[in-house]
């Protein structure tokens, strides 16, 4: 089946020939569909005799208990000495960058000796 906009509805109709089909590309079957790779289960649910255990346990309220305490620690240092290390050696890194940078820009302004 065709299915072509509705201007007036602004959703898609049926429509009884195809609304476009350029020379070259034909009408085909349509792909079927991937399965499903997340919240696959370990085991097969007749294995598991109707439980179906998942690969990670639900972990939401626990990380929103976390995420929303009002203690005064911005978001993105909430979960420790971690966060901390890589936020730390993100601002080193970006320093050091930006001061490599400018050396480069200056040495290259300067005319060299002949």
């Amino acid at each position: 089946m065709y299915y072509r906009m509705d201007h007036v509805t602004q959703r898609l109709t049926g429509a009884r020939a195809p609304a476009y089909n350029p020379q070259g590309l034909r009408p085909g079957v349509p792909p079927t569909s991937p399965p499903i790779i997340f919240a696959t289960p370990t085991k097969l649910a007749s294995e598991a005799g109707g439980q179906v255990e998942y690969l990670g346990a639900n972990r939401v309220a626990e990380m929103q208990k976390l995420f929303q305490r009002a203690d005064g620690v911005p978001v993105h240092l909430k979960r420790g000495v971690m966060d901390r290390l890589l936020y730390r050696t993100t601002m080193a890194l970006t320093v050091g960058g930006t001061l490599y940078c400018l050396l480069k820009l200056y040495s290259a302004a300067q005319p060299g000796n002949k």
